[in-house]
């Protein structure tokens, strides 16, 4: 499996843009919406991702051997870390039962995204982005509801 840096930045460092109307794939801005999600049009209840992720989760997803059509990038939050908090980031084969599935399309293939019900009350309205610099690769969770986050990124507070 295929590692990834994480890092945190709080709504205060960054704001992203007001979420598409329903049922359509917005690249302004860089930002992708869900082609399809519960409750799209309200802002707190979208997960925005980058053009630049979605390109990455999509061939990470190819290199793995991860089905397009079922499978999808599991986003969860779980307890530790530093800060408190630390985000978990892993394909999974198809969604749970009570999960939230956002859908995008990248390159005419579908892309899922599941967030489970307890992640999704510190994931909801957050941006998911894909960083590569010299110094640095990995996702950004650019994230409304963290009030702190620690040296490294990888841990928040809420």
């Amino acid at each position: 499996m295929a590692m990834v840096g994480i890092s945190s930045t709080t709504s205060q460092e960054m704001s992203a843009p007001a979420p598409a109307a329903a049922g359509s794939v917005q690249f302004s801005s860089a930002i992708a919406q869900p082609v399809s999600a519960p409750e799209a049009n309200a802002k707190a209840q979208n997960i925005q991702v980058t053009e630049k992720a979605l390109k990455r989760i999509h061939a990470a997803m190819q290199k793995e051997g991860v089905s397009a059509e079922q499978g999808g990038l599991r986003l969860g939050v779980t307890g530790g870390g530093c800060s408190g908090l630390s985000y978990s980031i892993r394909f999974d084969s198809e969604p749970r039962q009570r999960d939230r599935v956002y859908r995008y399309e990248f390159d005419g293939t579908p892309v899922q995204i599941f967030v489970d019900p307890k992640s999704f009350l510190y994931l909801s309205g957050m941006t998911l982005d894909f960083e590569e610099t010299l110094m640095r690769q990995g996702f950004n969770f650019i994230n409304p509801h963290s009030t702190k986050s620690c040296g490294c990124g990888s841990s928040f507070a809420a």
